[in-house]
């Protein structure tokens, strides 16, 4: 017996996943996905789940596994459902059954985005896509289920490495590429979340004991255009042109909200707000991680 702590992770080989190692590296962590390289656990199934709960004994079930690809879900809602709701559903209900605390990290999707200040956690969500439906499901089925949860809504995820598929990744590689000019969409509007931060905030959080609904994003309200320009100031490539640009040039299968800024107003109120802003976070990981990645130097 080691006395440390123990936490069961699904969906471990993911952008978040993969900082849980460095995080919580003073817990035993049993680290599932469905992904080579893990303890492969498909959330999907129930049996698979309660079993590796209950064999595993956690003190804590962190839930990352999810349907992360808004357009997939929104052409595949039966994925999107299956993984983020029913998935979610045999999660908690292994939690239920074992009296485990379970940490459910959520989007700022699961709202609107009709409102011009920051969401908070008293604002009533109304997603526009299937895949906000689908993990708005996944919220209420683990706050029906469970006396012992957090529920954790993240932003603009950041994060991965050299795995970044996501749109800092994309932008980052253009521009070491040398492409300009660059259109990136100017009325969209979002928090970023660096995904170290956020797992480093669930750690701070579940030290309180103090259940429910949370949001954890960094500091600031931007668009996709600002974090461009974040990213090519960082970079020091001012020889890339940025070109601010509608969504409408842009036509994707799922709706995207106006707006998906959220503001930490719990974690602010309970004096445990340790979120950077979201420039810090950036250029931190940039220069920590993806400059590793890529050549930053101009073309000659």
């Amino acid at each position: 017996m080691s006395g440390r702590e123990k936490m069961l992770v699904t969906g471990s080989g993911g952008m978040v996943g993969s900082y849980v190692s460095q995080v919580f590296q003073d817990f035993d962590l049993i680290l599932t996905d469905i992904r080579k390289g893990e303890h492969i656990l498909d959330v999907r199934r129930a049996d698979k789940v309660d079993s590796a709960i209950r064999s595993a004994g956690p003190d804590f079930v962190l839930h990352l596994a999810a349907a992360t690809d808004v357009d997939r879900c929104e052409q595949e809602p039966d994925w999107a459902y299956e993984t983020n709701a029913m998935g979610t559903q045999n999660v908690a209900l292994a939690c239920q059954k074992h009296h485990i605390p379970m940490i459910y990290i959520s989007t700022a999707g699961v709202f609107w985005g009709d409102q011009e200040e920051p969401y908070i956690e008293y604002d009533e969500p109304r997603p526009c896509n299937v895949y906000g439906v689908s993990k708005l499901a996944g919220e209420r089925i683990v706050t029906s289920l469970l006396p012992q949860f957090y529920i954790v809504r993240a932003g603009w995820m950041i994060g991965g490495g050299g795995r970044d598929k996501k749109f800092v990744g994309k932008i980052c590689r253009l521009i070491a590429d040398g492409h300009s000019p660059i259109k990136v969409v100017s009325d969209k509007w979002g928090t970023p979340t660096y995904a170290r931060d956020l797992l480093q905030g669930v750690r701070t959080l579940i030290r309180t004991g103090y259940y429910g609904l949370y949001h954890m994003s960094n500091r600031g309200k931007v668009s996709r255009y600002d974090i461009a320009l974040a990213i090519r100031d960082i970079l020091k490539r001012t020889d890339v042109e940025i070109i601010p640009v509608s969504s409408g040039e842009f036509p994707l299968p799922a709706a995207r909200a106006r707006s998906e800024s959220i503001r930490n107003f719990k974690l602010e109120k309970l004096g445990i707000y340790t979120m950077r802003t979201w420039r810090e976070a950036l250029e931190d990981y940039l220069r920590t991680e993806i400059m590793k990645e890529v050549s930053c130097a101009p073309s000659s």
